[in-house]
This record gives structure tokens, sequence and C-alpha cells, in this order.
């Protein structure tokens, strides 16, 4: 088979857009890439974490009981995202900063530094730094 794939968007249940992309730009500094509503009154959010907005989060209100139940919960307990960063020692910093939930602390290996921490919903990011 000949045919190109890449990733869009990476869709995350939310309770409430506005509070979820804040939580996101004010610890990820993300960006907004585009944010409608439909003739039917959806509102569709998606979010980057860079400048490549190929990539990137597709906020979505969870609507009924059981969307509403997976909110935080739809990888059960694995990580959601996976985060690179150039500058964990920082960053991580700032997350502790910011009150965000860590699981764990930031850990070293030969080839990466990583810490995790959780969403405002719950939602277990791993941030990276690989090295070189």
């Amino acid at each position: 088979m000949n045919v190109k794939t890449s990733l869009g968007r990476i869709v995350i249940l939310v309770h409430d857009y506005d509070k979820a992309f804040a939580f996101y730009q004010q610890n990820f500094a993300c960006t907004k890439i585009f944010d409608s509503m439909s003739p039917t009154g959806q509102r569709f959010l998606h979010i980057a974490f860079s400048q490549d907005d190929d990539i990137g989060v597709w906020f979505l209100k969870a609507e009924g009981p059981e969307q509403e139940a997976a909110v935080g919960k739809q990888t059960a307990g694995q990580p959601t995202l996976v985060i690179y960063t150039q500058k964990i020692e920082i960053l991580f910093q700032h997350i502790q900063q910011n009150g965000v939930t860590l699981v764990g602390t930031l850990v070293s290996s030969e080839t990466s530094k990583f810490f995790h921490c959780l969403d405002l919903y719950g939602n277990r990011l791993t941030v990276v730094e690989l090295l070189t």
C-alpha cells in the first residue's frame, strides 16, 4: 500500500471548553488553532502545542451520561498525551508553581527526562525531554 497518512487531532472529552483551554494554555503555552460553532450549536475547539497546526488536540464537550463518565478516564489511567519539551526542568517547575497534580517526580534516564502530571480532568500527561 502506497498511501501517506498523518496524525491530525487527538480528541479529549471535556466538561468546559474554556476551562480546558485555559489549563493547557497556562501550563503548556498552547494556542487556539480553530474555534467555531456548527449550525447545530456544537463548538469545535482545536489547540496546538507548537506552530505546527497540523497536529493538535480537539476538545469535545461531553454529552450524556456515558460521555460525562468518560471525562478524564478515556485512557483508563494510561497517558492521554505525550508532550515533548527542550527545557523540562523549567517546565516541571512551572507546572509545580501552577499547582498541577504531579504523579511522581522528575525522572532521568540515559535517553530522556520525564514526568507525569494530570490535567484539570484527571487525564494523565507524560512530559518528556529527549536527550541527545
